[in-house]
């Protein structure tokens, strides 16, 4: 039989009062709200528009829709999940209640690819970021060897290595002062998206958006899939679960509000750029938003202030996808599926202080030295994967747990998860055969690390709890 982790025990052991677990619940609801777009706006529209614009065209605003289409259904999963169980691991823990422990190794196996290769590429994005602001302010750059990894002409990207070393002390500090500083980030990002819309469509003329769908469908799903990289970290406010004042409540209602503003905002964006210029100078342009500005307005000045706004952007991501990374990987520590050291929680920060310390050596590496172009479609299907397994896992625990206590219940039920599953496969699809082998044997390296080490350290197994009637014994303990 599977080794599945009742949901009443999850969120038992999450709120242990015992040595390694001593969070603090101090985020309210405007806090996730902040945190989650903090999470998802940055690289995606700052950087990663250009490149979506260059598949699809001006029809990137269908594309843009699509990635929310299959981004919406999961997060109805997602915030039905995240309300039932408040805990730090994320799609993780729902794997384990909902599918089993192998199952959820594989969903953190693909977490850790999907916030260590966002966590990099994120950094990277703000490297480009500050050298425009630089620029704009100075009329001077960052040497490109001190800029750019040696994958792109350069010998080390420091700028990527410096926004990393600030997110891990900031988190370091506390979740008071990290939460915080990012809902002052979300702010700001707003305000300076708000302020292009209108410079955008100052100049907006109808001529630029045709040929609306050069490429065609084909095209508008390729688009689709490059802008779904944009949506990647509304998962990251379910890992505030055990530091949440009112995680039943409000973490449902944080998803679907992040989702809804992040989803105006992003067309809004896309229709004002190219509407302004023309998707032929959009596409593929480093900085983007900044050179739109600078060719509608005829001045420097407007650019430097988009770029100052990508900064804090993409810095807030950074901050909030490492946080997520940390929590989840606490989560599988104290499940003892990864080494202990991950799970310590500092009594004086109540933070995993270790463990952040570990992310940002680790993913700080990539960011300096490597080019992630070949693993960003990895990390795409890899995270399409994790969306998948959350919505089977929402029609999983209704069978199992009927009368667990849902705040929220996803609407049009099974129609919905099931059109999730849908859609994160169609998206999986266009990713291509190549990245299908790739996650095959990324997959196979995970299976393999799971029957070396989590499941003989597995605390489930070894407290003999695989079976109902232990579980309800283990339960009672905690």
């Amino acid at each position: 039989m599977p080794r599945i982790k009742s949901p009443h025990l999850l969120v038992a052991e999450s709120g242990a009062d015992r040595e390694g677990h001593g969070l603090r619940r101090t985020m309210g609801l405007f806090q996730l709200i902040c945190f989650g777009i903090g999470a998802i706006v940055g690289t995606g529209i700052f950087v990663g528009l250009s490149d979506s614009v260059a598949q699809a065209g001006p029809a990137v605003v269908v594309s843009f829709v699509l990635a929310a289409v299959t981004c919406v259904f999961t997060a109805l999963s997602f915030a039905e999940l995240g309300g039932a169980i408040p805990v730090s691991g994320s799609s993780y823990s729902f794997a384990y209640a909902g599918l089993g422990e192998s199952t959820a190794f594989l969903v953190g196996w693909c977490l850790l690819l999907e916030y260590g290769v966002s966590i990099s590429a994120v950094a990277v994005g703000w490297s480009q970021y500050v050298n425009e602001l630089l620029h704009s302010l100075t009329g001077l750059q960052l040497p490109h060897a001190l800029s750019a990894g040696p994958g792109d002409g350069g010998i080390v990207n420091l700028p990527a290595v410096i926004v990393i070393a600030m997110a891990a002390v900031l988190l370091v500090r506390g979740v008071r002062e990290s939460a915080r500083a990012t809902a002052a980030m979300a702010a700001v990002k707003l305000v300076i998206l708000l302020a292009f819309c209108a410079i955008g469509f100052s100049a907006f003329k109808d001529g630029n958006l045709v040929p609306f769908s050069p490429a065609g469908l084909g095209g508008i799903g390729a688009g689709t899939t490059a802008a779904f990289f944009s949506y990647i970290g509304f998962d990251a406010i379910t890992t505030a679960g055990e530091e949440a004042k009112n995680p039943r409540r409000d973490i449902p209602v944080a998803i679907l509000v992040c989702m809804g503003v992040v989803t105006l905002l992003y067309c809004a964006v896309a229709l004002a750029a190219i509407g302004a210029i023309g998707g032929g100078q959009v596409a593929g342009r480093p900085a983007a938003l900044s050179y739109v500005v600078n060719q509608v307005t005829g001045s420097t000045v407007g650019g430097g202030v988009i770029a100052f706004g990508a900064v804090v952007a993409i810095a807030s991501v950074v901050l909030a996808v490492m946080y997520g990374q940390t929590r989840i990987l606490m989560s599988m520590s104290r499940d003892g599926l990864i080494p202990r050291v991950f799970e310590k929680v500092s009594p004086k920060t109540a933070t995993p202080v270790a463990g952040t310390l570990i992310v940002a050596a680790v993913f700080a590496l990539p960011a300096a030295f490597a080019s992630l172009d070949a693993v960003m479609n990895l990390c795409t299907i890899g995270t399409l994967a994790i969306m998948a397994v959350v919505n089977i896992a929402v029609i999983a625990l209704r069978r199992r747990e009927p009368a667990l206590a849902r705040s929220f219940r996803v609407p049009l039920y099974p129609v919905a998860p099931l059109l999730g599953v849908g859609f994160c496969l169609y998206l999986m699809y266009e990713t291509g055969w190549t990245t299908w082998i790739q996650f095959a044997v990324f997959l196979a390296v995970g299976l393999l690390v799971y029957l070396g080490y989590g499941r003989r350290n597995s605390t489930l197994a070894t407290a003999g709890a695989a079976t109902p009637d232990a579980t309800d014994a283990v339960l009672q303990e905690a």
